[in-house]
């Protein structure tokens, strides 16, 4: 793959910020992409299957080893972060603080063998938090791949990058995310994943131009907020978890969908309807990625887009991610939804993206309404709402000026 060449800009940006947080020159560059889930809402955490890709839109930084035992990041607009890495361990006060992302990531390439040392990064980023477009996962990434590069050699994969990343959420951060949005980082490019082995993925590329079919991907920032939801994202997992207890499994990819059939009676009993239906979804979701990929691989336009709205569908009907409990004033993501509908008039196709809940939502729209579309979008929910992507081949990497 061709190097990932820094426009003059974010160069200059990046000197710029490194030279005034810490009174000198940074001597490397590295950036991290954010990721679009394309099919595989909330199948990842149940080691099911997705269809995802990097974007053009990435967390950069200007990185230069400082000799000490401290790793020192600013992110612009935001604090200075400072991780004594001597101390490895998990922290109570850390959990939901990047200073917990940057030990956990720093930690798990000790435990891999690196002798991981102190550095300075000045960063930068087009992945606002927030956005749906899963800024904490480039964040993660681009630490791993910094210190991969730095202080391993490049010994580590991507993929096993993305593990880092998910090992430093899971244990450090105490978010009991899924692989998919690390993967799709890390690795660049679209790509279908298979989490079943969850030490050894299948990973299988998928080249596709969505404006060769005259679609544009965009996503919607529907400004809801993610403060207070972690309940509604840790309960999907629970209750998904309490379904797999009942056969004596970890995850619903070890239950046979017929067996889970059988058993709703009993399941609804023990566990209520929301649970059972949320295990419906999974295994509707799960089949319908390979159906998805299979659709592209064949230039099959009009079967990809009626499968993106039967995701979408499906997540708002029986995963139910999209209006947090107890919401009746303010339901941003189901508005997002509706606005899509209304502006792309029976064309294209529209979902809930990623998490849920709040966030983002997800649409391929003719060019020839775009304009029309995103004037649309933005009237409501504000300038800049409509964000229209494309699909970027590099992965969290060393980047060049």
């Amino acid at each position: 793959m061709d190097k990932l060449i820094l426009a003059n800009a974010d160069t200059a940006a990046l000197n710029s910020g490194f030279a005034a947080a810490f009174g000198c020159a940074p001597t490397r560059y590295f950036s991290a992409p954010g990721r679009t889930e394309i099919g595989g809402n909330h199948t990842d955490h149940q080691r099911g299957r997705v269809l995802a890709g990097a974007v053009n839109l990435d967390t950069l930084a200007a990185v230069r080893p400082n000799g000490t035992s401290v790793i020192r990041i600013l992110s612009q607009g935001y604090p200075l972060c400072e991780v004594d890495i001597t101390d490895l361990t998990p922290k109570a006060e850390e959990i939901n603080t990047t200073m917990a992302l940057i030990r956990g990531v720093a930690a798990r390439f000790a435990q891999l063998g690196c002798k991981v040392e102190g550095f300075d990064a000045y960063v930068t980023s087009t992945v606002l938090p927030g956005s749906g477009l899963s800024s904490s996962a480039a964040y993660e990434v681009l630490i791993g791949t910094i210190i991969n590069h730095m202080f391993f050699d490049g010994k580590v994969s991507q993929p096993e990058i993305a593990m880092i990343g998910q090992y430093a959420e899971n244990v450090f951060f105490g978010k009991p995310c899924g692989l998919m949005d690390q993967m799709a980082s890390a690795v660049g490019s679209m790509v279908t994943i298979d989490f079943f082995d969850k030490e050894n993925p299948i990973i299988e590329k998928v080249d596709f131009d969505f404006a060769a079919c005259g679609h544009a991907l965009c996503i919607i920032d529907s400004r809801a907020s993610h403060a207070d939801l972690t309940d509604e994202y840790a309960a999907i997992t629970i209750e998904l978890k309490n379904i797999c207890s009942y056969f004596g499994k970890d995850v619903l990819t070890q239950i046979a969908e017929a067996d889970f059939v059988a058993a709703i009676p009993a399941l609804r009993e023990k566990f209520g309807d929301r649970a059972v239906l949320r295990a419906y979804h999974f295994y509707k979701e799960n089949a319908r990625v390979p159906k998805q990929v299979a659709a592209l691989k064949s230039g099959d336009f009009d079967t990809f887009l009626r499968l993106v709205k039967e995701s979408g569908y499906s997540s708002y009907m029986y995963l139910q991610n999209v209006i947090p409990a107890g919401y009746r004033e303010h339901q941003d993501v189901a508005l997002s939804l509706s606005l899509c509908e209304m502006y792309l008039a029976g064309r294209g196709a529209y979902r809930v993206h990623g998490g849920g809940f709040a966030g983002t939502v997800q649409a391929f729209v003719p060019v020839d309404i775009l304009e029309d579309f995103r004037k649309g979008i933005d009237a409501v929910l504000g300038e800049g709402a409509c964000h229209v992507l494309s699909i970027r081949p590099h992965g969290g990497v060393e980047a060049f000026a």
